[in-house]
Protein backbone atom coordinates (compact mmCIF):
# COMPACT_ATOMS: atom_id res chain seq x y z
CA UNK A 1 0.00 0.00 0.00
CA UNK A 2 2.98 2.08 0.87
CA UNK A 3 4.82 1.59 -2.48
CA UNK A 4 1.88 2.25 -4.01
CA UNK A 5 0.64 5.63 -2.44
CA UNK A 6 4.18 6.69 -2.67
CA UNK A 7 3.74 5.75 -6.69
CA UNK A 8 1.08 8.46 -6.72
CA UNK A 9 3.22 10.93 -5.49
CA UNK A 10 6.21 10.37 -7.55
CA UNK A 11 3.54 11.00 -10.44
CA UNK A 12 2.29 14.37 -9.07
CA UNK A 13 5.92 15.54 -8.62
CA UNK A 14 7.31 13.98 -11.67
CA UNK A 15 4.36 15.81 -14.00
CA UNK A 16 5.09 18.72 -12.40
CA UNK A 17 8.92 18.95 -12.78
CA UNK A 18 8.60 17.97 -15.94
CA UNK A 19 6.47 21.10 -16.70
CA UNK A 20 8.76 23.04 -14.56
CA UNK A 21 11.74 21.80 -17.59
CA UNK A 22 9.61 22.06 -20.54
CA UNK A 23 9.04 25.65 -19.23
CA UNK A 24 12.88 26.51 -18.26
CA UNK A 25 13.76 25.24 -21.71
CA UNK A 26 11.51 27.18 -23.58
CA UNK A 27 12.58 30.55 -21.73
CA UNK A 28 16.20 29.08 -22.11
CA UNK A 29 16.03 28.46 -26.10
CA UNK A 30 14.56 29.41 -29.15
CA UNK A 31 11.60 26.94 -29.81
CA UNK A 32 12.55 24.86 -33.16
CA UNK A 33 10.78 22.96 -35.66
CA UNK A 34 12.12 19.42 -34.26
CA UNK A 35 10.82 20.70 -30.66
CA UNK A 36 7.41 18.66 -30.12
CA UNK A 37 3.94 20.57 -30.55
CA UNK A 38 3.02 18.69 -26.89
CA UNK A 39 6.05 20.10 -25.15
CA UNK A 40 5.28 23.62 -26.61
CA UNK A 41 1.95 23.23 -25.00
CA UNK A 42 3.02 22.51 -21.93
CA UNK A 43 5.53 25.39 -21.58
CA UNK A 44 3.27 28.18 -20.98
CA UNK A 45 1.08 25.76 -18.56
CA UNK A 46 3.77 25.09 -16.36
CA UNK A 47 3.57 25.92 -12.41
CA UNK A 48 6.38 28.59 -12.02
CA UNK A 49 4.24 31.69 -11.31
CA UNK A 50 4.94 32.92 -8.36
CA UNK A 51 2.75 33.69 -5.65
CA UNK A 52 2.32 35.91 -2.35
CA UNK A 53 2.71 34.89 1.02
CA UNK A 54 -0.82 34.51 1.70
CA UNK A 55 -1.68 32.86 -1.34
CA UNK A 56 1.60 30.65 -0.96
CA UNK A 57 -0.19 29.57 2.26
CA UNK A 58 -3.28 28.58 0.92
CA UNK A 59 -1.88 26.57 -1.89
CA UNK A 60 0.39 24.36 0.67
CA UNK A 61 -2.38 23.76 3.29
CA UNK A 62 -4.66 22.63 0.05
CA UNK A 63 -2.14 20.21 -0.87
CA UNK A 64 -1.81 19.10 2.89
CA UNK A 65 -5.47 18.30 2.44
CA UNK A 66 -5.42 16.19 -0.58
CA UNK A 67 -2.44 14.41 0.33
CA UNK A 68 -3.93 13.50 3.50
CA UNK A 69 -7.14 12.28 1.43
CA UNK A 70 -5.29 10.62 -1.02
CA UNK A 71 -3.49 8.47 2.11
CA UNK A 72 -6.82 7.62 3.57
CA UNK A 73 -8.07 6.51 0.37
CA UNK A 74 -5.26 4.17 -0.47
CA UNK A 75 -5.54 2.96 3.62
CA UNK A 76 -9.03 2.11 2.58
CA UNK A 77 -8.28 0.26 -0.66
CA UNK A 78 -5.60 -1.51 0.95
CA UNK A 79 -8.47 -2.32 3.66
CA UNK A 80 -10.63 -3.51 0.93
CA UNK A 81 -8.28 -5.93 -0.73
CA UNK A 82 -7.37 -7.53 2.95
CA UNK A 83 -11.08 -8.17 3.06
CA UNK A 84 -11.01 -9.21 -0.06
CA UNK A 85 -8.60 -11.64 0.80
CA UNK A 86 -10.47 -13.13 3.25
CA UNK A 87 -13.85 -13.24 2.06
CA UNK A 88 -13.95 -15.71 -1.07
CA UNK A 89 -17.43 -14.05 -2.48
CA UNK A 90 -16.00 -10.44 -2.14
CA UNK A 91 -15.16 -10.30 -5.84
CA UNK A 92 -18.95 -10.79 -6.64
CA UNK A 93 -19.84 -8.38 -3.97
CA UNK A 94 -21.02 -4.52 -4.78
CA UNK A 95 -17.64 -2.04 -4.91
CA UNK A 96 -17.22 0.19 -2.65
CA UNK A 97 -18.74 3.42 -3.63
CA UNK A 98 -15.62 5.65 -1.94
CA UNK A 99 -12.91 3.70 -4.27
CA UNK A 100 -12.33 4.85 -7.62
CA UNK A 101 -14.10 3.59 -10.44
CA UNK A 102 -13.23 3.59 -14.20
CA UNK A 103 -14.65 6.40 -16.36
CA UNK A 104 -18.18 5.73 -18.27
CA UNK A 105 -16.61 4.42 -21.68
CA UNK A 106 -13.24 3.51 -20.25
CA UNK A 107 -12.38 -0.16 -21.82
CA UNK A 108 -9.02 -0.40 -20.49
CA UNK A 109 -10.25 -2.63 -17.64
CA UNK A 110 -13.06 -4.40 -18.93
CA UNK A 111 -11.95 -7.87 -19.05
CA UNK A 112 -12.25 -10.20 -16.85
CA UNK A 113 -8.75 -10.80 -15.71
CA UNK A 114 -8.58 -7.70 -14.37
CA UNK A 115 -11.78 -8.17 -11.66
CA UNK A 116 -10.23 -11.91 -10.89
CA UNK A 117 -6.87 -11.31 -10.56
CA UNK A 118 -6.47 -9.65 -6.86
CA UNK A 119 -3.10 -8.26 -7.37
CA UNK A 120 -3.80 -7.21 -11.02
CA UNK A 121 -7.21 -5.76 -9.90
CA UNK A 122 -5.34 -3.67 -7.11
CA UNK A 123 -3.05 -2.26 -10.25
CA UNK A 124 -6.25 -1.58 -11.54
CA UNK A 125 -7.82 0.67 -8.67
CA UNK A 126 -4.63 1.90 -7.47
CA UNK A 127 -3.86 3.33 -10.88
CA UNK A 128 -7.55 4.72 -10.91
CA UNK A 129 -6.35 6.38 -7.56
CA UNK A 130 -2.90 7.66 -8.59
CA UNK A 131 -4.63 9.34 -12.09
CA UNK A 132 -7.24 10.86 -9.96
CA UNK A 133 -5.27 12.75 -7.08
CA UNK A 134 -3.04 13.80 -10.23
CA UNK A 135 -6.23 15.66 -11.65
CA UNK A 136 -6.85 17.13 -8.67
CA UNK A 137 -3.47 18.29 -7.88
CA UNK A 138 -3.98 20.40 -11.58
CA UNK A 139 -6.65 21.83 -10.28
CA UNK A 140 -4.32 23.37 -7.05
CA UNK A 141 -1.51 24.15 -9.45
CA UNK A 142 -1.04 28.23 -10.49
CA UNK A 143 -2.04 28.74 -13.63
CA UNK A 144 -1.81 32.12 -15.97
CA UNK A 145 -5.38 31.55 -17.25
CA UNK A 146 -8.53 29.44 -18.71
CA UNK A 147 -6.20 28.54 -21.36
CA UNK A 148 -2.85 27.83 -19.09
CA UNK A 149 -5.09 25.42 -17.36
CA UNK A 150 -6.60 23.51 -20.07
CA UNK A 151 -3.47 23.02 -21.41
CA UNK A 152 -2.46 21.19 -17.59
CA UNK A 153 -5.25 19.16 -17.80
CA UNK A 154 -4.90 17.97 -21.05
CA UNK A 155 -0.62 17.13 -20.55
CA UNK A 156 -2.34 15.28 -17.11
CA UNK A 157 -4.45 13.13 -19.16
CA UNK A 158 -1.63 12.45 -21.64
CA UNK A 159 0.27 11.57 -18.36
CA UNK A 160 -2.08 9.40 -16.79
CA UNK A 161 -3.42 7.58 -19.93
CA UNK A 162 0.52 6.72 -20.54
CA UNK A 163 1.23 5.15 -17.08
CA UNK A 164 -1.82 2.86 -17.45
CA UNK A 165 -0.87 -0.90 -16.55
CA UNK A 166 -2.84 -1.92 -19.33
CA UNK A 167 -0.48 -0.24 -21.33
CA UNK A 168 2.76 -2.66 -20.04
CA UNK A 169 3.35 -6.65 -20.31
CA UNK A 170 4.39 -6.52 -16.89
CA UNK A 171 1.08 -5.55 -15.06
CA UNK A 172 -1.49 -6.60 -17.68
CA UNK A 173 -3.09 -9.89 -17.15
CA UNK A 174 -4.78 -9.74 -20.64
CA UNK A 175 -1.18 -10.24 -21.67
CA UNK A 176 -0.11 -13.16 -19.44
CA UNK A 177 -3.41 -15.10 -20.05
CA UNK A 178 -3.38 -14.48 -23.98
CA UNK A 179 0.48 -15.66 -24.07
CA UNK A 180 -0.34 -18.53 -21.98
CA UNK A 181 -3.08 -19.37 -24.18
CA UNK A 182 -0.82 -19.14 -27.35
CA UNK A 183 1.59 -20.49 -26.15
CA UNK A 184 3.94 -18.09 -26.79
CA UNK A 185 2.78 -17.01 -30.16
CA UNK A 186 1.22 -13.86 -29.48
CA UNK A 187 4.21 -12.65 -28.16
CA UNK A 188 6.22 -13.35 -31.48
CA UNK A 189 3.30 -11.39 -33.00
CA UNK A 190 3.20 -8.75 -30.89
CA UNK A 191 6.55 -8.42 -32.35
CA UNK A 192 6.04 -8.95 -35.72
CA UNK A 193 3.11 -6.01 -35.34
CA UNK A 194 5.32 -4.02 -33.77
CA UNK A 195 8.20 -4.30 -36.45
CA UNK A 196 5.42 -3.92 -39.36
CA UNK A 197 3.82 -0.23 -37.86
CA UNK A 198 7.56 1.06 -37.48
CA UNK A 199 7.82 0.19 -41.01
CA UNK A 200 4.91 2.14 -41.63
CA UNK A 201 5.05 5.01 -39.70
CA UNK A 202 2.36 4.58 -37.60
CA UNK A 203 -0.06 2.27 -35.30
CA UNK A 204 -2.37 -0.01 -37.16
CA UNK A 205 -6.22 1.07 -36.28
CA UNK A 206 -7.75 -0.93 -39.23
CA UNK A 207 -6.95 -4.14 -41.03
CA UNK A 208 -5.55 -1.93 -43.99
CA UNK A 209 -5.48 -4.84 -46.43
CA UNK A 210 -9.21 -4.82 -46.65
CA UNK A 211 -9.51 -1.58 -48.07
CA UNK A 212 -8.53 0.71 -51.59
CA UNK A 213 -9.53 3.88 -52.43
CA UNK A 214 -11.17 3.15 -55.61
CA UNK A 215 -11.62 -0.50 -54.87
CA UNK A 216 -14.31 -0.72 -52.03
CA UNK A 217 -14.02 2.75 -51.07
CA UNK A 218 -14.63 5.96 -52.64
CA UNK A 219 -16.96 3.65 -55.35
CA UNK A 220 -19.87 6.05 -56.49
CA UNK A 221 -19.64 6.46 -59.90
CA UNK A 222 -17.73 9.73 -61.64
CA UNK A 223 -15.22 11.46 -63.46
CA UNK A 224 -12.48 14.16 -62.69
CA UNK A 225 -14.00 16.56 -65.01
CA UNK A 226 -11.09 19.50 -64.02
CA UNK A 227 -7.66 19.48 -62.26
CA UNK A 228 -5.08 21.79 -61.78
CA UNK A 229 -1.95 21.87 -58.77
CA UNK A 230 -4.22 22.70 -56.09
CA UNK A 231 -7.50 20.14 -56.36
CA UNK A 232 -9.15 17.55 -58.90
CA UNK A 233 -12.72 18.20 -58.92
CA UNK A 234 -15.17 15.22 -59.25
CA UNK A 235 -18.95 15.16 -61.16
CA UNK A 236 -20.77 11.96 -59.68
CA UNK A 237 -22.80 10.37 -62.39
CA UNK A 238 -26.42 10.74 -61.28
CA UNK A 239 -28.64 8.17 -59.75
CA UNK A 240 -32.22 9.63 -60.23
CA UNK A 241 -33.62 10.54 -63.53
CA UNK A 242 -34.72 13.84 -62.33
CA UNK A 243 -32.33 15.95 -61.21
CA UNK A 244 -32.68 19.24 -59.83
CA UNK A 245 -31.25 22.16 -62.38
CA UNK A 246 -28.37 23.54 -59.70
CA UNK A 247 -25.59 21.16 -58.69
CA UNK A 248 -24.37 20.36 -55.33
CA UNK A 249 -20.56 21.47 -54.46
CA UNK A 250 -18.91 20.05 -51.63
CA UNK A 251 -15.80 21.35 -50.18
CA UNK A 252 -13.94 18.73 -47.66
CA UNK A 253 -11.34 19.51 -45.66
CA UNK A 254 -7.96 19.72 -47.08
CA UNK A 255 -6.15 18.50 -43.38
CA UNK A 256 -8.07 14.95 -44.33
CA UNK A 257 -8.92 13.27 -47.71
CA UNK A 258 -12.57 13.69 -49.18
CA UNK A 259 -13.78 10.34 -49.32
CA UNK A 260 -14.46 9.95 -45.50
CA UNK A 261 -17.96 11.53 -47.03
CA UNK A 262 -18.27 8.58 -49.62
CA UNK A 263 -16.66 5.56 -47.61
CA UNK A 264 -18.77 2.87 -48.95
CA UNK A 265 -22.36 3.04 -50.67
CA UNK A 266 -24.18 2.41 -47.09
CA UNK A 267 -22.62 5.41 -45.40
CA UNK A 268 -21.80 7.73 -48.19
CA UNK A 269 -23.16 11.17 -47.27
CA UNK A 270 -22.28 11.74 -51.38
CA UNK A 271 -24.20 9.08 -52.96
CA UNK A 272 -27.47 9.76 -50.24
CA UNK A 273 -26.93 13.37 -51.61
CA UNK A 274 -27.38 12.18 -55.74
CA UNK A 275 -30.26 9.38 -54.97
CA UNK A 276 -32.14 12.47 -53.54
CA UNK A 277 -32.20 14.08 -57.03
CA UNK A 278 -29.06 16.01 -57.03
CA UNK A 279 -26.03 16.51 -59.03
CA UNK A 280 -22.82 16.91 -57.13
CA UNK A 281 -19.56 17.73 -57.44
CA UNK A 282 -16.31 17.07 -54.99
CA UNK A 283 -13.40 18.28 -54.60
CA UNK A 284 -10.46 16.42 -54.08
CA UNK A 285 -7.52 18.36 -53.02
CA UNK A 286 -4.02 17.27 -54.09
CA UNK A 287 -2.03 15.84 -51.37
CA UNK A 288 1.09 18.04 -51.36
CA UNK A 289 4.51 16.87 -52.27
CA UNK A 290 7.34 19.15 -52.21
CA UNK A 291 6.85 20.51 -55.29
CA UNK A 292 3.37 21.77 -53.95
CA UNK A 293 5.13 23.45 -50.55
CA UNK A 294 4.36 26.82 -51.67
CA UNK A 295 1.18 26.68 -51.80
CA UNK A 296 -0.60 29.60 -49.48
CA UNK A 297 -4.35 30.12 -47.74
CA UNK A 298 -4.47 32.48 -51.28
CA UNK A 299 -4.03 29.55 -53.95
CA UNK A 300 -6.95 27.35 -52.01
CA UNK A 301 -9.55 29.64 -51.97
CA UNK A 302 -8.60 31.31 -55.89
CA UNK A 303 -7.52 28.20 -57.32
CA UNK A 304 -9.09 25.75 -55.15
CA UNK A 305 -13.05 26.69 -54.27
CA UNK A 306 -14.02 29.63 -56.51
CA UNK A 307 -13.10 27.54 -59.55
CA UNK A 308 -14.67 24.71 -58.54
CA UNK A 309 -17.74 26.46 -58.31
CA UNK A 310 -17.33 28.13 -61.47
CA UNK A 311 -16.29 25.07 -63.06
CA UNK A 312 -19.41 23.07 -62.05
CA UNK A 313 -21.61 26.45 -62.56
CA UNK A 314 -20.36 26.39 -66.20
CA UNK A 315 -20.88 22.47 -66.46
CA UNK A 316 -24.60 22.69 -65.62
CA UNK A 317 -25.37 25.69 -67.27
CA UNK A 318 -25.92 27.70 -64.01
CA UNK A 319 -25.17 31.03 -62.86
CA UNK A 320 -25.26 29.88 -59.16
CA UNK A 321 -24.93 26.78 -57.40
CA UNK A 322 -25.37 24.86 -53.68
CA UNK A 323 -22.78 24.67 -51.43
CA UNK A 324 -21.19 22.31 -48.76
CA UNK A 325 -18.00 23.02 -46.53
CA UNK A 326 -16.56 20.19 -44.01
CA UNK A 327 -14.58 21.17 -40.99
CA UNK A 328 -12.05 23.41 -42.32
CA UNK A 329 -13.15 23.21 -46.17
CA UNK A 330 -16.32 25.09 -44.14
CA UNK A 331 -13.94 27.50 -43.24
CA UNK A 332 -12.35 28.23 -47.08
CA UNK A 333 -15.96 27.61 -48.78
CA UNK A 334 -17.05 30.93 -46.36
CA UNK A 335 -13.91 32.92 -46.97
CA UNK A 336 -14.42 32.25 -50.97
CA UNK A 337 -18.04 33.16 -50.85
CA UNK A 338 -16.98 36.52 -48.77
CA UNK A 339 -14.19 37.25 -51.51
CA UNK A 340 -16.79 36.34 -54.15
CA UNK A 341 -19.48 38.97 -52.43
CA UNK A 342 -16.65 41.76 -52.28
CA UNK A 343 -16.30 41.26 -56.14
CA UNK A 344 -19.62 41.52 -56.41
CA UNK A 345 -20.36 37.86 -57.13
CA UNK A 346 -22.84 35.56 -55.82
CA UNK A 347 -22.08 32.22 -56.93
CA UNK A 348 -23.84 30.29 -54.39
CA UNK A 349 -27.58 30.08 -53.61
CA UNK A 350 -27.17 28.06 -50.30
CA UNK A 351 -24.67 27.20 -48.02
CA UNK A 352 -24.12 24.42 -45.89
CA UNK A 353 -21.60 23.86 -43.00
CA UNK A 354 -20.70 20.81 -41.03
CA UNK A 355 -18.32 20.78 -38.21
CA UNK A 356 -17.14 24.18 -39.37
CA UNK A 357 -15.36 27.51 -37.17
CA UNK A 358 -15.59 30.88 -38.16
CA UNK A 359 -15.28 31.89 -34.83
CA UNK A 360 -11.75 30.26 -33.08
CA UNK A 361 -12.36 32.22 -29.77
CA UNK A 362 -13.22 28.53 -28.45
CA UNK A 363 -11.06 26.18 -30.95
CA UNK A 364 -11.65 22.99 -28.66
CA UNK A 365 -8.80 20.85 -27.82
CA UNK A 366 -6.47 21.74 -30.92
CA UNK A 367 -6.30 25.66 -29.33
CA UNK A 368 -4.27 23.63 -26.98
CA UNK A 369 -1.58 22.80 -29.12
CA UNK A 370 -1.16 26.36 -30.70
CA UNK A 371 0.43 29.59 -28.91
CA UNK A 372 2.11 32.45 -30.65
CA UNK A 373 5.82 30.65 -29.87
CA UNK A 374 4.79 27.95 -31.65
CA UNK A 375 3.28 29.47 -34.56
CA UNK A 376 6.24 32.11 -34.49
CA UNK A 377 8.06 28.83 -34.79
CA UNK A 378 6.10 27.55 -37.53
CA UNK A 379 6.23 30.88 -39.52
CA UNK A 380 10.50 30.33 -39.72
CA UNK A 381 10.55 27.14 -40.44
CA UNK A 382 8.28 26.31 -43.38
CA UNK A 383 6.14 29.95 -43.64
CA UNK A 384 7.85 30.48 -46.95
CA UNK A 385 7.70 26.92 -48.33
CA UNK A 386 8.10 23.50 -47.10
CA UNK A 387 5.26 21.04 -45.79
CA UNK A 388 3.20 20.54 -42.84
CA UNK A 389 3.70 16.61 -42.64
CA UNK A 390 1.04 14.29 -42.58
CA UNK A 391 2.26 12.05 -39.88
CA UNK A 392 2.84 15.20 -36.90
CA UNK A 393 -0.71 16.09 -38.50
CA UNK A 394 -2.45 12.72 -37.44
CA UNK A 395 -0.04 12.43 -34.37
CA UNK A 396 -1.71 15.24 -33.13
CA UNK A 397 -5.34 14.28 -33.82
CA UNK A 398 -4.42 10.92 -32.27
CA UNK A 399 -3.20 12.75 -28.99
CA UNK A 400 -6.64 14.14 -28.77
CA UNK A 401 -8.35 10.72 -28.08
CA UNK A 402 -4.65 9.05 -26.63
CA UNK A 403 -7.08 5.76 -25.34
CA UNK A 404 -9.20 5.37 -28.15
CA UNK A 405 -6.76 5.60 -30.81
CA UNK A 406 -3.11 5.27 -29.48
CA UNK A 407 -2.91 3.38 -25.88
CA UNK A 408 -5.91 0.81 -27.31
CA UNK A 409 -4.21 -0.30 -30.45
CA UNK A 410 -1.20 -0.78 -28.82
CA UNK A 411 -2.30 -3.61 -26.32
CA UNK A 412 -4.38 -4.91 -28.50
CA UNK A 413 -1.71 -5.19 -31.42
CA UNK A 414 1.12 -5.04 -29.77
CA UNK A 415 0.83 -6.66 -26.19
CA UNK A 416 -2.08 -9.66 -27.24
CA UNK A 417 -0.45 -9.60 -30.36
CA UNK A 418 -4.08 -9.13 -32.44
CA UNK A 419 -4.94 -7.85 -35.85
CA UNK A 420 -7.01 -4.81 -36.01
CA UNK A 421 -10.55 -5.49 -37.39
CA UNK A 422 -11.61 -3.83 -40.75
CA UNK A 423 -13.17 -0.72 -40.05
CA UNK A 424 -13.62 1.96 -42.79
CA UNK A 425 -13.36 5.00 -40.97
CA UNK A 426 -10.17 4.23 -39.54
CA UNK A 427 -8.25 2.80 -42.83
CA UNK A 428 -9.78 7.08 -43.73
CA UNK A 429 -8.07 8.19 -40.21
CA UNK A 430 -4.50 6.60 -40.91
CA UNK A 431 -4.73 7.73 -45.11
CA UNK A 432 -2.73 11.74 -43.39
CA UNK A 433 -2.47 14.60 -45.92
CA UNK A 434 0.32 16.79 -45.90
CA UNK A 435 -0.37 20.47 -45.99
CA UNK A 436 1.88 23.37 -46.93
CA UNK A 437 3.88 25.24 -45.25
CA UNK A 438 2.25 29.01 -46.00
CA UNK A 439 -0.81 27.41 -45.81
CA UNK A 440 -0.96 25.97 -42.27
CA UNK A 441 1.08 28.83 -40.86
CA UNK A 442 -1.55 31.15 -42.42
CA UNK A 443 -4.15 29.34 -40.97
CA UNK A 444 -2.88 28.73 -37.63
CA UNK A 445 -2.35 32.18 -37.04
CA UNK A 446 -4.81 34.06 -38.58
CA UNK A 447 -7.36 31.99 -37.79
CA UNK A 448 -6.71 30.06 -34.35
CA UNK A 449 -4.14 32.43 -32.68
CA UNK A 450 -5.48 35.89 -33.40
CA UNK A 451 -9.33 35.10 -34.63
CA UNK A 452 -9.72 37.89 -37.40
CA UNK A 453 -12.31 36.05 -39.93
CA UNK A 454 -14.98 37.21 -37.65
CA UNK A 455 -13.83 40.79 -37.58
CA UNK A 456 -15.11 42.49 -41.15
CA UNK A 457 -12.88 43.81 -42.94
CA UNK A 458 -9.65 42.55 -40.33
CA UNK A 459 -8.46 39.66 -42.85
CA UNK A 460 -7.39 39.81 -46.58
CA UNK A 461 -7.25 37.09 -48.99
CA UNK A 462 -6.78 37.16 -52.55
CA UNK A 463 -6.79 40.75 -52.63
CA UNK A 464 -10.20 41.27 -51.03
CA UNK A 465 -11.63 42.20 -47.52
CA UNK A 466 -13.36 39.15 -45.65
CA UNK A 467 -16.70 40.37 -44.35
CA UNK A 468 -19.20 37.14 -43.52
CA UNK A 469 -21.97 39.21 -42.95
CA UNK A 470 -21.52 39.31 -46.67
CA UNK A 471 -22.20 36.00 -46.89
CA UNK A 472 -25.89 36.24 -46.95
CA UNK A 473 -27.36 33.29 -48.90
CA UNK A 474 -29.49 30.64 -47.06
CA UNK A 475 -27.47 28.57 -44.70
CA UNK A 476 -27.82 25.11 -43.18
CA UNK A 477 -25.11 24.61 -40.09
CA UNK A 478 -24.47 21.01 -38.56
CA UNK A 479 -22.54 20.90 -35.24
CA UNK A 480 -22.13 17.78 -33.12
CA UNK A 481 -22.91 17.51 -29.14
CA UNK A 482 -19.22 15.57 -28.36
CA UNK A 483 -16.87 17.68 -31.00
CA UNK A 484 -13.88 17.88 -29.25
CA UNK A 485 -12.57 19.66 -32.57
CA UNK A 486 -15.27 22.04 -33.39
CA UNK A 487 -17.22 22.54 -30.19
CA UNK A 488 -21.24 22.29 -30.77
CA UNK A 489 -21.47 26.17 -29.26
CA UNK A 490 -18.47 27.37 -31.18
CA UNK A 491 -20.39 26.21 -34.46
CA UNK A 492 -23.46 27.87 -33.12
CA UNK A 493 -21.78 31.11 -32.82
CA UNK A 494 -21.24 31.31 -37.06
CA UNK A 495 -24.99 31.92 -36.74
CA UNK A 496 -24.42 35.54 -36.18
CA UNK A 497 -21.44 36.04 -37.79
CA UNK A 498 -23.18 35.37 -41.12
CA UNK A 499 -25.67 37.43 -43.28
CA UNK A 500 -28.15 34.81 -44.38
CA UNK A 501 -30.90 33.29 -42.79
CA UNK A 502 -29.76 30.01 -40.40
CA UNK A 503 -30.97 26.66 -39.98
CA UNK A 504 -29.10 25.01 -36.82
CA UNK A 505 -28.92 21.34 -36.10
CA UNK A 506 -27.19 19.23 -33.40
CA UNK A 507 -26.26 16.00 -34.00
CA UNK A 508 -25.00 13.39 -31.41
CA UNK A 509 -21.80 12.24 -31.31
CA UNK A 510 -18.42 13.35 -32.47
CA UNK A 511 -16.69 15.27 -34.97
CA UNK A 512 -16.88 12.24 -37.77
CA UNK A 513 -19.27 9.79 -36.47
CA UNK A 514 -22.10 12.34 -35.99
CA UNK A 515 -21.46 13.44 -39.45
CA UNK A 516 -21.69 10.05 -40.82
CA UNK A 517 -24.58 8.79 -39.87
CA UNK A 518 -26.69 7.18 -42.47
CA UNK A 519 -30.63 7.14 -42.19
CA UNK A 520 -30.71 2.97 -42.68
CA UNK A 521 -29.05 2.37 -39.78
CA UNK A 522 -30.82 4.29 -37.76
CA UNK A 523 -28.49 5.06 -35.27
CA UNK A 524 -27.96 8.08 -32.93
CA UNK A 525 -30.07 11.18 -32.64
CA UNK A 526 -30.20 14.89 -33.68
CA UNK A 527 -31.87 18.27 -32.23
CA UNK A 528 -33.95 21.02 -34.02
CA UNK A 529 -34.89 24.19 -32.81
CA UNK A 530 -36.53 26.93 -33.50
CA UNK A 531 -34.90 29.91 -31.61
CA UNK A 532 -32.58 31.64 -33.66
CA UNK A 533 -30.89 34.44 -30.88
CA UNK A 534 -27.08 33.62 -30.40
CA UNK A 535 -27.47 32.60 -27.03
CA UNK A 536 -26.89 28.19 -28.38
CA UNK A 537 -27.64 26.39 -24.70
CA UNK A 538 -30.93 29.02 -25.01
CA UNK A 539 -31.49 27.23 -28.13
CA UNK A 540 -30.50 23.59 -26.79
CA UNK A 541 -32.71 24.28 -24.23
CA UNK A 542 -35.64 24.87 -26.23
CA UNK A 543 -34.12 22.45 -29.23
CA UNK A 544 -36.86 18.88 -30.02
CA UNK A 545 -34.60 15.61 -30.43
CA UNK A 546 -35.11 13.33 -32.90
CA UNK A 547 -33.93 9.71 -33.78
CA UNK A 548 -31.83 8.81 -36.25
CA UNK A 549 -30.20 10.36 -38.93
CA UNK A 550 -29.96 14.35 -39.38
CA UNK A 551 -29.45 13.81 -43.46
CA UNK A 552 -33.49 13.63 -44.65
CA UNK A 553 -33.54 17.01 -42.39
CA UNK A 554 -30.53 18.77 -44.49
CA UNK A 555 -31.79 16.89 -47.94
CA UNK A 556 -35.41 18.52 -47.42
CA UNK A 557 -33.80 21.57 -46.83
CA UNK A 558 -31.59 21.47 -49.21
CA UNK A 559 -34.27 20.29 -51.87
CA UNK A 560 -36.11 24.32 -51.53
CA UNK A 561 -32.70 25.65 -53.20
CA UNK A 562 -32.43 23.04 -56.42
CA UNK A 563 -34.21 24.38 -58.76
CA UNK A 564 -36.59 23.42 -61.36
CA UNK A 565 -36.73 19.49 -62.16
CA UNK A 566 -34.50 18.43 -64.96
CA UNK A 567 -33.61 15.05 -67.25
CA UNK A 568 -30.16 13.60 -65.73
CA UNK A 569 -27.47 13.98 -67.70
CA UNK A 570 -25.60 10.65 -68.44
CA UNK A 571 -22.85 12.19 -70.21
CA UNK A 572 -20.09 13.91 -67.01
CA UNK A 573 -18.12 17.43 -68.22
CA UNK A 574 -19.29 19.22 -71.30
CA UNK A 575 -17.29 20.58 -74.23
CA UNK A 576 -14.92 23.10 -72.32
CA UNK A 577 -14.31 21.01 -69.28
CA UNK A 578 -13.85 17.09 -70.82
CA UNK A 579 -14.22 13.72 -67.84
CA UNK A 580 -10.36 13.45 -67.77
CA UNK A 581 -10.24 10.04 -65.63
CA UNK A 582 -13.12 8.01 -63.83
CA UNK A 583 -13.15 8.36 -60.33
CA UNK A 584 -12.04 8.82 -57.59
CA UNK A 585 -9.21 10.17 -59.52
CA UNK A 586 -5.40 10.22 -58.67
CA UNK A 587 -4.91 12.95 -56.50
CA UNK A 588 -7.11 11.03 -53.64
CA UNK A 589 -4.45 8.32 -53.57
CA UNK A 590 -1.42 10.46 -53.07
CA UNK A 591 0.18 9.06 -49.75
CA UNK A 592 1.53 11.53 -47.25
CA UNK A 593 4.80 10.24 -47.66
Amino acid sequence: MQTMFQAGQSWAQGFAQWLAAVQAQAQSQPQSQSQSTTAQAAASASPTSKSDPAQAAAQHGALQQLQQAFMARHMALWQAQINRSSDKNAASSTPDAALPRPQPGDRRFSAAEWANSPIHDYFRQSYLLNAEYVGRLVELLPAADTKARERMRFMARQYVDALAPSNFAATNPEFIETALASQGESINAGIRNLLADIEKGHISLSDETAFEVGRNLAITPGAVVFENEVMQLIQYAPLSDVVGTRPLVIVPPCINKYYILDLQPENSLVRHAIEQGNTVFMVSWRNPQAAQGHLGWDDYVEQGVLRALAVAAAICGVEQVNALGFCVGGTLLSTALAVARARGETPVTSLTLLTTLLDFADPGELGLFIDQASVAAREASIGKGGLMKGSELAAVFSSLRANDLIWQYVVSNYLKGGKPPAFDLLYWNADSTNLPGPFAVWYLRNMYLENRLRSPGRLTVCGEKVDLRKVDMPVFLYASREDHIVPWQAGYRSRALLGGRSTFVMGASGHIAGVINPPAKNRRSYWVGEYAGKDAERWLAGATEQRGSWWPTWTAWLQAFAGKPRKARVRLGSVTYKALEPAPGRYVREKAS
